[in-house]
């Protein structure tokens, strides 16, 4: 049994190690997880991880998904009461997320636009979250415009999910050259399946449909081979590429 916990703690230093690389964290937290594999990982986790999932969209998606099936209007009835106590940015924010994942696109507007003051008033993180309710609320052009200032006034931001945000404005306003374009250099570096679905979804309804087999294909076949967890991280998405590869089988 010791050799059996030894190894689960060093498979979770060796999970740390890889997250500590990918984000370039620096060099010195991979001799601690691999010379103190245990506490090792638990000051990682804490110091780096957490706070790191917290401000990831992804993060951020996992935490409400498994609090919304528990209880599916838990996360916004506790944001809202903590707003409710005290008006704070962070509580502000949190409440404006719940918002939005609630479906409640137009009052998460207000809530990131009142957030964006004081040493938040230029915050790109928040700028990217107002540009998807403000692309959830049907305001596209809006959402693009935001999102073309950020990158004007922080040339070295880089946003996955601010990316696929603008891509998905830009569809919405019609401009398919550009939204491809968009969504051809997204789908070239992400691994993300909520990108990829997005991506099968706007092909689907441009009638480009040998690009969408070829796209789904790809992204099926490596779902497939993903670990159980993950599979389950990303299932809405899987999902959504499946429903898309079935419209797509029909239309032959």
């Amino acid at each position: 049994m010791p050799y059996v916990g030894f190894g689960l703690h060093f498979v979770i230093a060796l999970y740390f190690a890889v997250h500590a690389v990918r984000s370039g964290q620096d060099r010195y937290w991979l001799m601690v997880l691999f010379m103190f594999p245990l506490l090792g990982s638990v000051v990682y986790a804490v110091a780096i991880w957490l706070p790191a999932a917290r401000h990831d969209p992804r993060g951020r998606k996992l935490v409400r998904g498994v609090r919304a099936k528990l209880d599916p209007h838990r996360e916004l009835r506790q944001a809202q009461d903590a707003f409710d106590g005290s008006a704070s940015t962070s509580n502000r924010l949190r409440l404006a997320d719940a918002l939005l994942e609630a479906g409640r696109a137009g009052d998460a507007v207000e809530h990131f636009h009142a957030s964006l003051r004081g040493i938040h008033s230029d915050d790109a993180d928040i700028q990217v979250r107002l540009a998807q309710a403000l692309l959830e609320s049907g305001q596209a052009g809006a959402a693009r415009e935001l999102l073309d200032a950020v990158i004007q006034r922080n040339p070295d931001f880089r946003s996955e999910h601010g990316h696929l945000v603008y891509a998905r404005a830009v569809d919405a306003e019609g401009n398919r050259a550009k939204a491809r374009e968009e969504f051809e250099t997204l789908v070239g570096y992400s691994t993300s399946y909520e990108v990829k679905a997005a991506y099968a979804e706007a092909l689907h309804g441009w009638g480009e449909h040998a690009r969408a087999v070829e796209l789904c294909g790809e992204a099926l076949t490596q779902a497939r081979r993903l670990p159980g967890y993950s599979r389950k991280l990303n299932a809405g998405a899987i999902d959504r590429i499946k429903r898309v590869s079935a419209l797509l089988a029909k239309a032959r």
